[in-house]
């Protein structure tokens, strides 16, 4: 057996070899290739088509998810030699937004917090930052409405998304639940773990702060408080998890949007972003759909928004499989912009590669 764990280890060691004469072969070829384009060095529809690539022709025993984060660290790294992507997402360090902004873009990317959504959308339409992350939408929750009208006027376009699964931890400085007699968190997330509340923290006040980060912050300063935050607000601010995976839905995910200042080409999987303005008579809205129906163009996403420019106008955001240049796509659009009050597409981009 000992010769059998020597070899096995020989053989590891080997391996190890060729995997870092490639990754260094691969990183000089990434950055050869900054060298000769110009532009942007962050390319979500390439990154896409490699990810889905290297998942596809996956032999195992890995899995595919698994595959998918070793190739995205991969790419992150070898564009950061080229350029140290920057990224806004909404803070403090810790929160769920900072995890969504990483799994997209990797460790190697520079994330910015910001103290808002509205600061994310400023730091990239005005170049501080060479990207955004912000939430849309929350499968428990529904949308996320301030997310949504900055979308609707800002600049800035969606170059991609990020599917990320929420497991919400209560923390607290204190062993005894009992003695808990308030409870930090995120709007979203308190609406997110009620039933879990209202079974096991009935009397503890719940109140509402701007991040969970800041929940899981405040409460390591209280010894009668709690915080519902993540894992990684749980280390950062050193504050001991009570109760783990306490989200009322198993399968609570938040999808979250990329913004940036480039469209970006088809990847082969995309989506389409738009918003629309109706008409305000009967029918309206069976006339704008009816195109998409007709050239065959599924949606994936449907959701009505209050207008500023009067009492129950409404917008409707809208997300498309296909993107923009796709001829049935395309041609849907065309109609539809005829039959509106207004089109503003947000952007056409990949859709989420890694679950």
């Amino acid at each position: 057996m000992s010769e059998d764990l020597s070899a096995l280890r020989r053989d590891i060691d080997s391996i190890d070899d060729q995997m870092l004469a490639l990754l260094s072969r691969r990183a000089a070829n990434a950055l050869a290739i900054g060298r000769l384009k110009s532009g942007t060095a962050y390319r979500p529809e390439r990154e896409a088509q490699v990810l889905r690539r290297m998942m596809d022709a996956n032999p195992g025993p890995l899995s595919d998810e698994t595959v998918g984060r070793l190739f995205r660290e991969v790419m992150s790294a070898c564009l950061a030699l080229e350029h140290a992507t920057t990224v806004a997402f909404l803070g403090p360090l810790g929160t769920f937004s900072e995890a969504a902004a990483l799994k997209h873009f990797g460790q190697s990317a520079s994330a910015v917090p910001c103290a808002s959504i509205d600061e994310v959308f400023r730091t990239v339409e005005s170049g501080a930052t060479d990207y955004g992350v912000v939430p849309v939408e929350n499968s428990a929750e529904g949308a996320i409405g301030r997310s949504l009208d900055l979308m609707a006027n800002s600049p800035a376009k969606v170059v991609g998304e990020v599917v990320l699964r929420i497991h919400h931890q209560l923390l607290s400085r204190t062993d005894d639940l009992g003695t808990v007699r308030r409870v930090y968190s995120h709007a979203q997330s308190l609406g997110q773990c009620q039933r879990w509340l209202n079974q096991n923290l009935p009397s503890a006040e719940r109140v509402p702060v701007a991040s969970n980060a800041e929940a899981a912050r405040l409460a390591s300063g209280e010894p009668e408080a709690a915080a519902i935050a993540g894992e990684s607000a749980a280390q950062r601010y050193g504050v001991p998890i009570r109760a783990a995976n306490i989200e009322d839905e198993p399968n609570n995910t938040t999808r979250f949007v990329v913004l940036g200042t480039h469209d970006v080409p088809p990847s082969g999987r995309d989506k389409t972003s738009i918003v629309l303005g109706v008409k305000h008579r009967p029918g309206a809205m069976h006339e704008l759909l009816a195109p998409l129906a007709r050239h065959q163009v599924s949606m994936t996403r449907f959701e009505s928004r209050p207008w500023r420019t009067g009492i129950w106008e409404y917008v409707f955001f809208v997300d498309l499989e296909g993107h923009r240049q796709d001829a049935n796509v395309a041609a849907a659009l065309e109609e539809a912009t005829d039959k509106a009050l207004f089109v503003k597409v947000l952007g056409s981009y990949p859709a989420a590669v890694l679950p």
